[in-house]
């Protein structure tokens, strides 16, 4: 693990792995996530050159929790464009739900990012309303935690019923921070639950900036999506004619958990065909 300064001096936890010299893919998770979520599709393509890098946001895993300022989009698109700065070269986004608008955001603040590629995985400027509140009451819906690993893999499966139930809740630890009363919490800060509805009323300059970008960009929505369903998508495309959209079957809001080889094919072909648009 290694740290990034954000835009409030909090630390931001990262994990980097592949080629030092590949070209950079930075990967931005959902709200209530951690970089953790990205293991399997960072491990894919730092193997196959990339320098693969995973972030926890403010507030979330091991990065610091804030006193300072808030957890607005606004704010976490600020820790990101310090983050880029340091980078110092060009990149590939890649954000889930949270970590999309984000990176959405940063663009809108700085349209010069230095940036090649942007995938925006079940995430659009106007998310749907009920899939969002669905997100939002599971998350407030444990505040006083779990008393076993067991007990949080009840909560995920009855959040997310078509998703086939580990033999084991033992890859739920890392989601989770263990309190010195014995019980398991989510790992982030309950304070992010106050952030306000206000992040979305940028959605009409996000979708100016969609409309008028230049950067090569996909959609990876879930086929199961009620955060990003088919009217969103059709929005999307009028915005963006030439984006690529992929629908994965099988998969719900949670893309990569659900279905994280298909997500990464989609990611993988839509990076190499980049490549060769930039190799022209």
């Amino acid at each position: 693990m290694i740290r990034f300064t954000g835009s409030a001096g909090n630390a931001i936890a990262a994990d980097i792995a592949g080629n030092m010299d590949g070209k950079i893919v930075l990967f931005l998770h959902g709200g209530g996530q951690t970089r953790q979520s990205w293991h399997g599709a960072q491990k894919a393509l730092a193997n196959r050159g990339y320098l693969a890098i995973t972030l926890d946001a403010r507030g979330h895993g091991e990065s610091d929790w804030t006193t300072t300022e808030g957890y607005t989009i606004d704010n976490m698109a600020e820790d990101l464009r310090c983050i880029i700065a340091r980078l110092s070269r060009p990149l590939a986004l890649v954000g889930a739900s949270m970590g999309g608008l984000a990176a959405m955001t940063a663009f809108l603040q700085d349209p010069s990012l230095p940036c090649y590629a942007l995938a925006l995985v079940d995430v659009v400027p106007r998310p749907n309303g009920e899939g969002i509140d669905h997100i939002k009451n599971f998350m407030a819906a444990s505040p006083d935690g779990f008393a076993s690993l067991e007990e949080a893999a009840d909560a995920v499966a009855a959040y997310i019923p078509n998703r086939k139930r580990p033999a084991s809740p033992e890859g739920l630890r890392k989601n989770l921070r263990l309190s010195d009363n014995g019980r398991y919490y989510w790992h982030w800060d309950p304070a992010f639950l106050n952030f306000r509805d206000g992040d979305f009323t940028s959605a009409p300059r996000l979708e100016e900036m969609l409309r008028t970008s230049h950067v090569p960009t996909l959609l990876v929505r879930g086929r199961e999506s009620d955060v990003v369903t088919d009217v969103e998508v059709e929005h999307f495309a009028r915005l963006m004619p030439n984006a690529r959209v992929v629908d994965i079957r099988g998969a719900t809001h949670m893309v990569a958990g659900d279905q994280n080889d298909v997500f990464l094919t989609a990611v993988d072909n839509f990076l190499k065909d980049t490549d060769g648009q930039n190799a022209r």
